[in-house]
């Protein structure tokens, strides 16, 4: 199925790879700094739950179940938003991404000020609100349906970047597409790192400048139709 995005495919494609950088930093913010836990990958929380099984291991329990859990709200909300908005999609899409930067910079705000730390259980309310937000993220995303760009996971864009390569079974569709996906979530995450040892919310508000970054593309950005005729 072609894709179609409510602006030109070159700003729509741009506004992802901002979020796919978010996931990133964010990821390696959870990963690091909450307890080992993911925030955008959930397939990492299932694996450390089935682990945490054995107790050899000494993996958390609590962090993981809320992460997926805080995730499932976000997925709904998002379809929510899509049964609610998704035939105005300049709206749906900049208001998803919108109110997921907004939930993004609270959080970035309430660490900054010292409101939440992370440490004790005031950990896991910072994980729940980013694994809200990038439920939202993935559900929204899912829902647009740009198959390698889902803009957190990238099993699927790997597969494809080789399987379906010139070398592979396919015909090379889009392969600078799928290589900027994966070097930009290494980006993220190699970002997020170094902020971390300054500052977590100014990580997490970086987090925040990239999906709304995203959100004002999906708002203000010339349609397709519009990037197409001034081409010609």
């Amino acid at each position: 199925m072609p894709e179609e995005f409510p602006v030109a495919r070159r700003w729509a494609v741009g506004a992802l790879l901002m979020m796919t950088f978010a996931s990133g930093v964010v990821d390696a913010v959870s990963y690091l700094r909450l307890g080992h836990v993911f925030v955008a990958n959930m397939t990492g929380n299932v694996v450390f739950l089935g682990l945490s099984v054995s107790e050899v291991y000494h993996l958390p329990v609590v962090a993981p179940l809320v992460a997926l859990a805080a995730f499932v709200l976000g997925t709904f909300l998002g379809g929510r938003l899509n049964k609610r908005f998704g035939r105005r999609p300049r709206l749906w899409l900049s208001g998803a991404f919108g109110g997921q930067a907004a939930a993004l910079t609270l959080t970035a705000a309430l660490t900054g000020t010292g409101v939440l730390r992370a440490e004790g259980r005031a950990t896991l309310l910072v994980i729940a609100l980013l694994g809200g937000c990038w439920g939202l993220q993935n559900a929204t995303v899912g829902l647009l349906a740009p198959r390698d760009l889902t803009t957190s996971v990238l099993t699927r864009t790997l597969t494809a970047l080789t399987s379906q390569s010139v070398f592979g079974a396919g015909s090379g569709a889009r392969p600078h597409r799928r290589a900027g996906s994966v070097l930009v979530v290494f980006a993220g995450a190699v970002t997020g790192g170094l902020l971390l040892r300054v500052t977590l919310a100014g990580a997490i508000g970086l987090a925040a400048v990239a999906v709304a970054g995203a959100a004002a593309v999906f708002a203000l950005a010339p349609r397709a139709e519009r990037a197409a005729a001034a081409r010609d």
